[in-house]
């Protein structure tokens, strides 16, 4: 039997164009982190069977669909460079976080994620790789790939590294699930802790669609 040709990039960096969508070149993005922002966070998960969407979490997606604005998942997997769980795995988990995003009518359009961590092993245990937050590198990739404007997308996540993330790829605001407001160097991180808050969000991704020229 031949091995699944998964999207490698190299051994420890999946990148997924999903769909067909085309965006005009200077469209921004939506950015958004996967277990504990899209799916409810199992700690390393690798069953499908277990993964949960977190509440409004679709609708948010749902918005960008609408608005013209790509979505593309950002995630550091360095289960997989411990020896937790392999590609294969990673893609079944993957596949049931996008099919339960469109059973709630939202889609994802690119998929990056990086496996490499200093504690793991063989070729994936490289310390602070280039492409796993807080490094920008998956989000630049993204950007050279479509062909975004950076400087006006926005990042949603859990952890900091996240905000530091969009912070060191040009993005001017993120938003950190249960975080705290604050600003640095141009960068604002706006927390999403209650209803409140999640209107800000749904306000702030509709705006990404003026940008990009799409009411």
């Amino acid at each position: 039997m031949k091995p699944v040709p998964y999207p490698l990039q190299e051994p420890g960096l999946w990148v997924e164009r999903i769909g067909t969508r085309i965006f005009p070149t200077g469209t921004p993005a939506l950015f958004l982190d996967r277990d504990g922002t899209i799916n409810v966070d199992t700690d390393y998960p690798d069953d499908p069977a277990e993964i949960v969407l977190r509440e409004d979490i679709a609708a948010a997606i749902g918005v960008a669909n609408r608005a013209g604005i790509p979505v593309i998942i950002v995630t550091n997997q360095s289960g997989i460079a411990r020896g937790y769980f392999g590609w294969s795995e990673f893609a079944a988990v993957n596949g049931r976080v996008l099919d339960l995003l469109r059973g709630e009518g939202a889609s994802v359009d690119m998929v990056l994620a990086c496996a490499y961590h200093e504690a793991g092993e063989g070729p994936l245990a490289i310390a602070d790789h280039p492409m796993r937050k807080p490094n920008p590198g998956m989000l630049l990739e993204a950007g050279k790939s479509l062909g975004l404007d950076l400087r006006r997308s926005l990042i949603v996540g859990d952890k900091p590294a996240d905000m530091e993330a969009g912070q060191r790829a040009g993005l001017s605001q993120g938003w950190l699930v249960d975080g705290e407001a604050a600003v640095q160097s141009g960068f604002a991180v706006r927390p999403w802790r209650d209803r409140e808050d999640f209107g800000g969000l749904l306000a702030a991704i509709a705006a990404l669609g003026a940008v990009s020229g799409k009411p």
